[in-house]
């Protein structure tokens, strides 16, 4: 299958890839965990529309291809609980003044909007076509990884993970921080590709690009799922029961 970053690449960076060694299949590990990073309205608005109409009134919203992503995420986690494994959620959290936005603040001349001004629902909460389910786990972060400030290693550590499965958004931003820290703690990730969603086209690519090159096995969920149904439905016999 055409890797979706490859309209993007010169000729020299193909014989560099090809001659450096880079994109070698790292393989799954034997424990993984499902990670859906920050799948919020913020991210996707409250309907499928053109990103262009969707973040006039969302400004972080990815638009259609955020829908298109949600509807793989879905089939993710619901083969994850049916093989008990963890699914872990992501999203975000902060003050009603904003004050703990931080350096989010710096870089976008939107960023005292909160929410969408015609809505009442929240720009954290889960898309509720994935909501979590009273077994699944739910990190609240901040910053760019999930790692950054969060629980996750910790539970990861309590669960006796060594792997992730990533999804989620953005590809540039959370998803990409969230690989390389992922990584840096020595596990092994893949990313479903079509579970991963960004509002620019060239960022989505050229990340998983960099991704599959050097941190992480990048697939089609297709795959993700072949492995996923291939294990034994006993790998996790401490998984919470309840929120």
């Amino acid at each position: 299958m055409e890797k979706i970053w490859n309209k993007f690449l010169t000729d020299r960076d193909r014989a560099v890839f090809a001659a450096s060694g880079y994109g070698t299949h790292g393989g799954f590990g034997q424990k993984p965990a499902l990670l859906i990073i920050d799948v919020s309205y913020g991210f996707t608005g409250d309907r499928s529309e053109p990103i262009l109409d969707s973040i006039k009134r969302w400004r972080n919203s990815c638009g259609a291809e955020a829908w298109d992503a949600v509807t793989v995420i879905k089939d993710l986690a619901d083969l994850s609980r049916a093989k008990r494994l963890p699914v872990i959620y992501t999203t975000g959290f902060g003050r009603t003044d904003n004050w703990d936005a931080g350096s989010w603040a710096w870089k976008n001349k939107r960023s005292t909007e909160t929410a969408c001004s015609d809505t009442a629902v929240d720009h954290n909460t889960i898309v509720s076509e994935i909501r979590p389910q009273p077994q699944d786990i739910i990190v609240y972060k901040q910053k760019p990884s999930a790692f950054f400030g969060s629980n996750l290693m910790s539970y990861l550590n309590l669960l006796h993970c060594d792997s992730l499965i990533v999804t989620g958004c953005t590809t540039s931003g959370c998803v990409r921080a969230t690989v390389i820290d992922a990584f840096s703690y020595n596990m092994r990730v893949a990313v479903a590709e079509d579970a991963c969603f960004d509002r620019s086209e060239a960022s989505h690519a050229v990340s998983l690009c960099d991704m599959h090159a050097k941190y992480a096995d990048v697939m089609p969920a297709a795959a993700v799922k072949e492995f996923i149904s291939s294990l034994p439905n006993d790998l996790f016999p401490n998984l919470p029961t309840t929120i």
